[in-house]
């Protein structure tokens, strides 16, 4: 498997996991949203038919009959009912309330029982079939023949009417009847269908969302591992490439001495300086390579400690004022009279700073002039190093910190560097929560800026 199916299979995996569980939570929560919504409209109901019996009980109890044939008196509570053992004929026009208009008998429909429980009189809108034997739980869910559900509530009858027994205490009424109230789930039905259509169309579409939403988001995720191991790649093949260069020159050197005759020895050590020529130079690159992944993983042990950057520059402007003045450079510094101290590793600062000045000093043309200064501005300490050099054309200032990269065959391993420099000086700069920029032309030079915390300025003493 090459490593574009390898990221793709481990993207797919990553999306199906980010579906999954985004997915999950999604379909818990509408569900578990609909339950709760169904489950508070069904208390509502139910808080509904019982206030409403409730309220009818009440206004009743004053008006019920204590005789064993209340039939007469019924139907003058109930106008609207049917009566038993009486024809039923519903009167249409009698408003559409219920007796004392407390219910919408379109909604609602009543029902009547003595203590006994025989019926005494009915809704006419009541579900058919219904049994006139009273069951006398509270809380009944019934279905009409047509389908249509109904929610009944029955409660007890006392009658106000009542003459107390001796011992029998006064607001103790022995049971009259039972009322029973009853109301159409349709509405209810309605709702609850209009519900599961919603979360039947809503879910798949809202999956189909995240499916689409996740493969994105894996994407993002994957996208900063996929571009390190594209970098791991390059930087390995880099580093493959500048390190046969040198070996194959070394073994050729090599294999060139074994091969001399004896008469020959006295090219023994001109060719000798050239194998350390390369030793040195896989030497150093390998020790930049090492410095390079120290910086990037953080893996120095030492503690951080104050240094003064005012040294750091005047001393690397004063060691490489000779390799300047070999090649026909002018090399200056401008240090403000004050010192200027960061945090920090100082042999790391001394090679940022060195780094800077030494590439400087080799692409700038002889004649020409590097200049190192020393400034502060917003609790800031700013290493200025402009050069009079080649320059670096605008479309490369975002790749020349990049290991091992070179402008042109102007910055070739010809000069002697490893391509490493203002790589180290930018993790340098990073590991010290700073900065580094470029500004540059072509044949106009170049300045380079690091800025730096500042932890402390200070009047600089002189000895």
């Amino acid at each position: 498997m090459n490593s574009q199916q390898l990221f793709r299979h481990s993207r797919l995996r990553l999306a199906a996991w980010y579906a999954l569980v985004m997915g999950g939570i999604l379909s818990l929560s509408g569900f578990g949203m609909a339950r709760v919504l169904v489950q508070a409209n069904w208390v509502a109901l139910e808080r509904e038919i019982e206030s409403t019996a409730g309220t009818l009980h009440d206004s009743l109890e004053p008006m019920l009959p204590p005789s064993e044939d209340p039939t007469q008196v019924l139907q003058q509570i109930f106008p609207d009912l049917c009566i038993a053992e009486q024809p039923c004929e519903p009167n249409s026009s009698l408003i559409q309330r219920h007796t004392l208009g407390i219910s919408d008998r379109t909604t609602y429909y009543i029902r009547v029982f003595d203590d006994q429980g025989t019926l005494l009189a009915w809704s006419p809108n009541q579900p058919q079939p219904l049994s006139d034997i009273l069951d006398p739980e509270a809380w009944q869910t019934l279905q009409s023949a047509n389908g249509d559900r109904y929610r009944q509530f029955t409660t007890i009858l006392h009658s106000a009417a009542h003459t107390h027994a001796p011992g029998e205490a006064p607001h103790e009424h022995p049971p009259w009847g039972y009322l029973q109230i009853g109301r159409t789930l349709a509405p209810f039905d309605a709702e609850l269908q209009r519900l599961r259509w919603i979360l039947v169309g809503s879910v798949p579409l809202a999956l189909g969302l995240i499916a689409i939403a996740s493969w994105g988001l894996s994407g993002l995720a994957m996208e900063p591992i996929y571009q390190s191991y594209r970098r791991q790649q390059q930087f390995t093949a880099d580093a493959a490439h500048e390190l046969r260069s040198p070996l194959a020159s070394l073994l050729a050197t090599v294999e060139a001495i074994l091969r001399l005759p004896p008469e020959q020895a006295a090219q023994v050590p001109v060719l000798l300086n050239t194998v350390e020529r390369q030793g040195r130079r896989l030497s150093q690159l390998v020790a930049d390579l090492l410095l390079l992944t120290s910086l990037e993983q953080d893996t120095t042990a030492k503690p951080l400690q104050p240094c003064c950057l005012n040294d750091i520059v005047a001393d690397l402007t004063e060691e490489l004022a000779e390799l300047a003045a070999k090649a026909d450079i002018h090399l200056s510094s401008q240090i403000i009279d004050t010192e200027i101290c960061v945090t920090g590793h100082e042999s790391q600062l001394y090679r940022l700073v060195s780094n800077l000045i030494a590439n400087a000093i080799q692409y700038t043309p002889p004649g020409g002039s590097v200049v190192v200064s020393l400034a502060t501005q917003d609790r800031t300490a700013t290493i200025t190093v402009k050069d009079t050099g080649i320059g670096i054309p605008v479309e490369e200032h975002s790749r020349i910190f990049e290991r091992f990269y070179r402008v042109n065959s102007d910055r070739s391993r010809k000069t002697g560097g490893t391509g490493l420099g203002l790589a180290i000086a930018q993790a340098i700069a990073q590991r010290h929560h700073g900065q580094i920029a470029v500004t540059s032309e072509v044949g106009n030079g170049s300045v380079f800026v690091v800025q730096l915390p500042l932890v402390a300025i200070a009047p600089l003493s002189h000895n």
